[in-house]
């Protein structure tokens, strides 16, 4: 059966496809409103973002946070406590603890969990960084603060031993948060807890 929609449509639809949590219907839906908006800035402004999204954006080369600056903000930024340090699974994380308010230190961000079932190991995770960093014994404390799902957990175990000989006290977030939840659609007061409450490994 032809392809009834002109092919620029449909190339739209196939590529928001793609991205996570939308299927053919919403891709289908999100394209129609954007060839039929009322605000004709809106599909260009929305393609100028995405470029300069991947144009101007990088990792940072202490933290690994997304940033345009490098080092980012909170690496460069002298009034933060250089002695602790939470290390998170994705840049969203970093932004959910920041909206907590709870924590001044610095982070380390790997970029996913261990996870067999997908094929991710620990040599797919910005891990060996992270182990170069604590290297100098600069930081007292690193609070690995993963996400309360089996793949977090294993990560987290699998960082504890790597960092047992580091000389910091290792702790984890308190379980307050709900088992199976992602750290980027937690409340500020619960996070704020959470940190407040961690626990030593």
């Amino acid at each position: 059966m032809a392809n009834i929609l002109p092919r620029s449509v449909q190339r739209l639809i196939n590529e928001l496809s793609r991205l996570p949590g939308i299927g053919p219907k919403s891709a289908s839906r999100l394209t129609f409103y954007l060839l039929r908006g009322t605000d004709q800035t809106l599909a260009l402004d929305l393609s100028e973002a995405l470029v300069a999204l991947k144009e101007n954006t990088k990792f940072c080369s202490v933290c690994y946070n997304i940033t345009e600056s490098d080092p980012c903000e909170v690496c460069s930024n002298t009034e933060r406590d250089e002695t602790l340090l939470c290390v998170v699974e994705e840049p969203l994380d970093v932004v959910a603890i920041e909206r907590s308010r709870a924590f001044t230190g610095r982070y380390h961000v790997l970029h996913g969990a261990i996870s067999p079932v997908e094929g991710i190991g620990p040599d797919d995770l910005y891990i060996e960084p992270l182990i170069r960093r604590v290297e100098d014994g600069r930081f007292t404390e690193i609070i690995i603060a993963t996400n309360a799902t089996l793949e977090g957990d294993t990560t987290t175990r699998y960082l504890e031993r790597r960092l047992a000989g580091s000389g910091a006290r290792l702790t984890s977030l308190a379980r307050g948060l709900s088992v199976g939840s992602d750290l980027e659609y937690t409340d500020e007061v619960t996070l704020s807890r959470a940190l407040n409450g961690r626990q030593k490994l």
